[in-house]
C-alpha cells in the first residue's frame, strides 16, 4: 500500500527513484544543467578490466540516441561522466587514454598532439568514488573536472570528438560500456 502511495505521490510531483539512473551502485541523475542547456541521460555503461568493476560511465546528451556518428556530429552539448569504482593508478589512466585515442580516434593524435598530451598530464590517481566529468559546450570547447573542480579546458569540438570517441568508436574499452552509454 505504502509503494502505491508513493508511485501516486511521485506522478504527482513529477519525481520517482527511477527518474535517476543506476547502475554497479551508482546512481546519477536523470538531467543536469550545462550552462543553460538541460541534458537527459542517454545511457550508463560499466567499465570492467578483468574481474574488476573500474567505472561506471554515463553520458548526457540534449537529445537521447543510440546512434554513434549522429552523437559526433551534432554541434550540441554534452557530457560525459566516470565515476570510479575502484582506485586507479595514474599511469593505468594515462595508459588507457593512449590505447582509446589510439584505437578510436588516431587522426586526432596527428592534429591534436598537443591538446592530447595535455589532457593526459590532468590525470591523477583516482579513488573508489570519485568523479570525473568531461563537458563540451558548442563555441567553449570542453572542460575536464575532478569531483566538480575544473582542472583544464580544451577548444574545438574536434578535440571533443576525438574524446567521446574513445567510448563511442569501433574500438571502445568494452562493447557493454558502448551500448550502456548508447541506451542499449
Amino acid at each position: 500500500m505504502k509503494a502505491m502511495q508513493l508511485a501516486v505521490l511521485a506522478g504527482v510531483f513529477g519525481f520517482a527513484a527511477a527518474h535517476a539512473g543506476g547502475l554497479a551502485g551508482v546512481s546519477l541523475p536523470e538531467r543536469v544543467k550545462v550552462g543553460e542547456e538541460t541534458l537527459v541521460l542517454n545511457g550508463m555503461g560499466l567499465r570492467k578490466k578483468a574481474v574488476f568493476k573500474v567505472y561506471v560511465g554515463a553520458l548526457y546528451l540534449k537529445e537521447k540516441s543510440s546512434d554513434p556518428a549522429k552523437i559526433l556530429a551534432a554541434e550540441a552539448p554534452r557530457r560525459m561522466v566516470m565515476r570510479f569504482l575502484r582506485d586507479v593508478g595514474k599511469d593505468r589512466l594515462v595508459e588507457a587514454w593512449k590505447a582509446g585515442f589510439s584505437a578510436n580516434a588516431p587522426d586526432a593524435q596527428a592534429k591534436l598532439g598537443e591538446e592530447l598530451e595535455r589532457f593526459l598530464s590532468l590525470w591523477r590517481d583516482v579513488r573508489e568514488g570519485d568523479e570525473v566529468t568531461m563537458t563540451y559546450v558548442p563555441g567553449q570547447g570542453t572542460t575536464v573536472a575532478f569531483g566538480g573542480k575544473e582542472v583544464g579546458s580544451f577548444a574545438g569540438k574536434e578535440f571533443a570528438d576525438a574524446l567521446l570517441s574513445v567510448w563511442l568508436g569501433p574500438k571502445p574499452p568494452s562493447e557493454e560500456l558502448k551500448a550502456g552509454v548508447l541506451g542499449k
